[in-house]
Formats: structure tokens, sequence, C-alpha cells
């Protein structure tokens, strides 16, 4: 990468939700790469406009949740719409304050962000600004 302060990731999933659920694990993988305890449990609703905002929105939740309500998620399960513009999660995990966090996340970037179906399985690449 140009810039020293982006991590770029691939998720991979055998459909579209556990891509999801592979990108925020690898988001919370960067943010924290040790194991995180079941305290706590999240449910939110994001929305987009296609895969792209809907991926970003999702991801940027978990700053927002580590951020401001001071949570780390462990466990993520999602459930998007037939019409790929909202997705449902519930997230499982513990108070941000009990770990030692590796990094601060500052963005999540529409810079050489994919989302595709390749060979019957689903591919995302995000690069995040940190």
């Amino acid at each position: 990468l140009e810039h020293t302060a982006d991590i770029k990731f691939q998720a991979y999933g055998k459909n579209l939700e556990e891509t999801f659920e592979n990108s925020a694990l690898a988001l919370l993988e960067s943010v924290y790469g040790g194991k995180v305890k079941t305290q706590k449990t999240f449910k939110f609703s994001i929305d987009g406009k296609d895969l792209g905002s809907l991926m970003y929105n999702f991801l940027e939740e978990f700053l927002f949740l580590i951020d401001a309500k001071h949570f780390l998620a462990g466990k993520v399960r999602v459930k998007i719409s037939k019409d790929n513009k909202r997705l449902d999660a519930e997230v499982i995990g513990d108070d941000s304050s009990n770990y030692d966090l590796d990094m601060h996340i500052k963005a999540i970037t529409y810079n050489d962000m994919f989302i595709e179906e390749k060979n019957g399985k689903w591919i995302a690449q995000v690069v995040l600004d940190i």
C-alpha cells in the first residue's frame, strides 16, 4: 500500500452473510488480536444503497461500538435482506476497557473496496484508515 496508515484485508465466505461476518472479524482482529469474552449482546440494523455502502455502514458501526459504547465484539451474526440493502446484526462481546487494544482505526474507506461473487464464493476487500 502507498500509505503507511492503511490496512487492507480480504474476507471470504460461502455466501454474502458469511463474507460480511468475516469482514467484521477481520476489522476486529486488527483492533484486538486475542479472544474476546461473550458478556454483552448488541443488535443493530444498517441500510445501504448497494453492497459497498452496506459494507461501509456495517463496519462503521463497529468503530462506533468501540469508540462510543466501549464495546468490543468477538462474535458476529448477520442477516441480509434479499435486495442486499438492509442488514440486521447481532454482535456478542465485552467492555473494551477490559482489553489492551492493539490499534485505533480512524475510518473505513471506499478506496479499493469491492464485494463480489467468484466461482460460487464471495470475496470482499476493504481498506481501513489507521
